[in-house]
């Protein structure tokens, strides 16, 4: 499994407008092959941690291509300032299981 951590900051009376927008992004996203999940923190005043989860580094990559535009159009309206990549890399361990 292949990781790609980020830090999104969003203008929060954006963010509190754009739960439909985030929805849509995050269906888009779900159907791109090879995903897994997510996992979004939210650190507080609009900063949230996400971590995208793919089954490899090359689907990660193939997604880029079908999901940047969906980012411009759903996504940076909504943010306070651009995501920034904390790493990416193999995932080592994790636990999750789902509900």
């Amino acid at each position: 499994m292949y990781a790609v951590a980020r830090f999104n900051t969003y203008d929060t009376d954006k963010l509190a407008q754009g739960r439909e927008q985030l929805a849509e992004f995050q269906e888009l996203h779900s159907r791109q092959p090879g995903y897994r999940g997510a996992i979004i923190v939210d650190t507080g005043r609009g900063r949230w941690l996400t971590v995208n989860l793919w089954e490899t580094q090359e689907q990660a990559t193939a997604a880029l291509p079908a999901l940047v535009p969906v980012v411009q159009r759903l996504l940076e309206p909504m943010m306070a300032e651009p995501s920034q990549v904390i790493g990416t890399g193999p995932v080592v361990l994790t636990d999750l299981v789902r509900a």
